[in-house]
């Protein structure tokens, strides 16, 4: 070959084509895969970017580090402009047996209870990521229900129950205590119901 003749183009490197709508779905699904299976803290960037086949660069660039990374894969599963008028426009007297139904059925999606279960556990392991996801939710799910309900210690009664619903869950999909791991999901709303009910249904 002569030195005037066109050289041929260098190898691309294994991994998908950056920027395109494949790519970035890969990552944000290995990403959750990974934070759901070991938690903010022992994934990692580089597992993620196995796990997507794709550069471990090509997740630096995109997403810049870890935590914006785990913010952008949470893609929160949980609506707050949905669980609150299922609280505040329904019948009070009926808000702890819908809302307890609402989480017990959420939960029993493999799929949203891995994303949940990424968020449970990273909250609990890393401060910083817990006050990003507690800002959220204080902002956008707390604040709005405390707002419409207009009871005394409005905000306290919703994080009372917001508190239930996340013990059940710890000690279910977690910690996997029994009863409450292998409880049929009409059990739960039964046991569950009442005490929603009694944050938010207006109750003294």
């Amino acid at each position: 070959m002569s030195e005037h003749q066109e050289q041929p183009p260098p190898a691309r490197r294994p991994g998908r084509r950056p920027g395109g709508p494949d790519t970035r779905r890969a990552v944000l699904e290995a990403a959750r895969a990974e934070f759901a299976a070991h938690g903010y803290e022992k994934a990692s960037m580089r597992g993620i970017a196995r796990a997507a086949d794709v550069n471990a660069a090509l997740l630096h660039h995109y997403f810049g580090s870890k935590d914006q990374l785990f913010l952008a894969a949470l893609d929160f599963p949980v609506d707050p402009q949905v669980v609150a008028p299922l609280i505040l426009a329904g019948d009070r007297a009926e808000v702890g047996e819908r809302l307890a139904r609402f989480v017990v059925s959420l939960w029993a999606q493999p799929e949203v209870r891995d994303r949940l279960l990424a968020v449970l556990r990273t909250v609990t392991s890393s401060e910083e990521v817990a006050a990003l996801v507690r800002g959220f939710v204080v902002r956008e799910l707390v604040g709005r229900v405390a707002e419409g309900l207009r009871l005394p210690d409005a905000e306290l009664r919703v994080e009372f129950a917001l508190a239930q619903i996340l013990g059940l869950a710890l000690a279910r999909y977690v910690v996997r205590v029994e009863p409450v791991a292998s409880a049929g999901a009409d059990e739960l709303v039964a046991l569950l119901a009442p005490t929603l009910q009694l944050y938010l249904g207006g109750e003294a």
